[in-house]
């Protein structure tokens, strides 16, 4: 899980710079492409119940599980989500990362950063003793305290040798409540955050979740391991 982690970051990294004015979605899928390639890799995304490609690319009002197009250029003040996955000798790893098309407004600038904080409290509660319920919690706090929303319809999950395994992660609900986090877990923690409300709404692909508000929202998402020493983040950098 680790090298699958390490190629998920590339993935990442190349998709991020391929992210820019005048760029198509799927163009940032052909570079994410060359890196399943180049690295011996598989996508846990690609033939996915039908997914045709092997990263989700969700613009602005998109939450999660946008399809890379030819048609959808991105423009200067969007924001992206990029969630992507990789598979190694038969283990899996998963991460999102959302990004600015050049210059954003602030607020889409506050709802990047806030989401971003929001996974970091919940990688925080990532060891043995805590509970899923502080992991939703710390998710759930930083994103209201801001004045944001938590989408409550898609959760993170338990990985391994399958890209979605039980437990279920909600990026919200009680601390000190639900299953006790035991060394040798691995979570893919995700906080889906909306600048309006919590609503959602699929649209006809049977794939593209958005706000039904049409408010922009952001996703970040890391594969952590429960270990002796504390949380990894298996997927890093970004």
């Amino acid at each position: 899980m680790r090298r699958a982690g390490k190629v998920v970051a590339e993935m990442h990294e190349v998709c991020i710079r391929a992210a820019k004015a005048g760029a198509t979605t799927m163009d940032v899928d052909a570079v994410a492409r060359e890196v399943i390639d180049r690295r011996g890799a598989r996508s846990n995304f690609l033939n996915y119940n039908g997914f045709p490609a092997v990263v989700c690319t969700s613009p602005n009002n998109v939450i999660v599980h946008g399809i890379p197009s030819e048609t959808v250029v991105l423009e200067e003040g969007d924001i992206l989500s990029i969630d992507c996955g990789a598979i190694i000798e038969g283990w899996h790893a998963d991460a999102a990362v959302t990004v600015p098309i050049g210059e954003i407004d602030d607020e889409s600038k506050r709802l990047i950063e806030v989401t971003r904080d929001s996974l970091q409290a919940a990688i925080d509660n990532v060891v043995t003793g805590k509970r899923l319920g502080d992991v939703g919690a710390a998710v759930e706090g930083k994103a209201e305290a801001a004045g944001f929303t938590v989408v409550r319809e898609y959760v993170g999950h338990g990985i391994g040798t399958a890209m979605h395994e039980e437990p279920q992660v909600p990026n919200y609900g009680p601390a000190g409540r639900g299953m006790k986090l035991k060394e040798g877990l691995v979570l893919a923690i995700e906080p889906m955050v909306n600048a309006g409300g919590p609503e959602t709404e699929l649209l006809a692909d049977g794939w593209t979740v958005v706000t039904r508000d049409g408010r922009r929202s952001a996703h970040f998402e890391h594969t952590i391991a429960v270990t002796e020493h504390g949380p990894e983040v298996l997927t890093l950098p970004w």
